[in-house]
């Protein structure tokens, strides 16, 4: 059974920054694609960023590219979202997923299918 507990969430205005993180459970984290994924209201759900087991290999939603960064730390199961120059269209509930089968593949899935496990996710507003 693995759990994902985000935080790091909060109001924050245009411009500023925020560090999501993403707690994980469960012994082979390591060997976890990550993605975090966000859903504005009333909106589809958005992949934002995915980063492979090794952390070799990042991807980015274009929405995001040059200003939020991926990153994890195998040792401490933790997966980090480091937003910056953020803007009001970035305000969402941001959740992480693990895709426990991340080992197997060569790049990070933008595709929601592919993730096995959830958090619950953290609320970010960018005022404007």
């Amino acid at each position: 059974q693995v759990q994902l507990v985000e935080s790091g969430g909060g109001l924050v205005q245009a411009g500023g920054s925020l560090r999501l993180s993403c707690a994980a459970s469960g012994r082979t984290f390591s060997r976890y694609a990550m993605g975090w994924f966000r859903r504005a209201s009333g909106q589809e759900r958005e992949f934002v960023a995915g980063i492979t087991w090794s952390g070799s290999f990042t991807d980015y939603a274009d929405s995001v590219k040059g200003r939020f960064t991926i990153s994890r730390n195998n040792a401490v199961n933790t997966v980090y979202l480091q937003m910056s120059s953020l803007k009001p269209e970035d305000s969402a509930i941001y959740c992480c997923a693990a895709d426990a089968r991340g080992y197997i593949r060569a790049k990070v899935s933008g595709d929601a299918d592919t993730y096995n496990y959830w958090g619950q996710g953290t609320q970010v507003t960018v005022s404007s």
